[in-house]
């Protein structure tokens, strides 16, 4: 099936890939993913990575539970071996989540030993057999997140034999991060940022592979930027961005979706109290939550004061699940907030 056409070109409906926020590792958690869902109601959220090995041989519930509240969401996992692929992505669907991501994009260290990230896409046959195990399983969609090419070669050629590959195995959405994943003598923060960014390449992707949709991902900072990508690509995806500046998400609805105006920050802050003692009552540290909203009322008069007071373990020992109000008591809000 074709990929659906942006919202507005002939009142197609949009893809569910429209507008999405990236995996993040030690961010992208349950308690961020459930802040980030008070502020858009259609923005895809995704887990951090979970590793094969960490579902099939750890404690399953921790990786995977997750509130129904945060749809949709799906799960992102870093693994090589089908067989094991498999496994977790009958037990992602099984959990509710609404896609199963496969990372062929991250180029750490760590990842690189464990034979997963963005070294897999040195091995496309590979990757394909890992879809086909995990569409023979799961009935919820397999995606695919990669980079554009290792190291520093630029021939189209290698991320279009790649996607291919997939392409004929049965992948149809590819989360294409437009930079290619230098995995020798670079961090993962300097993968993010010297890697010359390439979204010529993504776009001739998706007018090669018309059938597939193509999500951008890669240094799209702002909403604007965002709307700007849509024009050429089914969806687009926001990382730290979105993390550190998360008001931008509250736009997403109204200007992406057609859909509702932005909810008052206060709303936000009164919704996220109310979902805070929950977690409290459940025994989840208070600092697991707010440390995911320490951007919420950036430029606003007080918000150095809210980011310290967050930040601060007496202030949230002293204040429990109502921290958030408290810490809301030294923020001016606009009249029109």
């Amino acid at each position: 099936m074709p990929a659906e056409s942006p919202i507005g070109a002939g009142g197609a409906v949009p893809s569910p890939w429209r507008f999405c926020v990236a995996p993040m590792l030690d961010w992208t958690d349950r308690h961020c993913r459930m802040f980030h869902r008070q502020l858009s109601c259609h923005a895809r959220l995704y887990t951090e990575m979970v590793t094969t090995g960490a579902l099939l041989h750890g404690d399953v519930s921790r990786h995977l539970d997750f509130d129904p509240r945060e749809h949709p969401v799906a799960l992102q996992l870093g693994g090589s071996e089908p067989d094991e692929l498999a496994q977790c992505a009958r037990l992602g669907a099984r959990w509710g989540y609404a896609e199963i991501n496969l990372n062929c994009g991250c180029p750490s260290e760590r990842v690189q030993r464990g034979a997963f990230g963005a070294c897999l896409m040195a091995e496309p046959a590979l990757v394909a057999d890992c879809v086909k195990a995990m569409l023979d399983v799961a009935s919820v969609p397999i995606t695919v997140k990669h980079r554009i090419g290792l190291g520093k070669a630029e021939g189209y050629g290698f991320v279009r034999d790649f996607v291919g590959a997939l392409h004929d195995a049965g992948c149809r959405v590819f989360i294409v991060h437009a930079r290619n994943a230098w995995l020798q003598g670079l961090s993962p923060k300097k993968n993010r940022e010297v890697p010359p960014l390439r979204y010529a390449v993504a776009a001739q992707l998706r007018r090669d592979f018309p059938q597939a949709t193509i999500v951008l991902n890669g240094g799209v900072d702002t909403l604007d930027a965002a709307k700007a990508a849509l024009s050429s690509f089914e969806g687009v995806m926001l990382g730290r961005a979105a993390y550190h500046t998360p008001w931008l998400l509250a736009r997403v609805d109204a200007e992406v979706f057609n859909g509702d105006s932005p909810r008052p920050r206060e709303a936000v802050i009164a919704a996220m109290t109310s979902y805070l003692h929950e977690r409290a009552a459940a025994g989840v540290a208070v600092r697991s939550v707010t440390r995911h909203m320490l951007g919420l009322v950036q430029g606003e008069r007080g918000a150095r004061q809210w980011r310290r007071q967050l930040s601060d373990p007496q202030f949230l020992a002293a204040h429990g699940a109502d921290a958030l109000l408290a810490a809301a008591r030294s923020v001016q809000w606009p009249a029109a907030a």
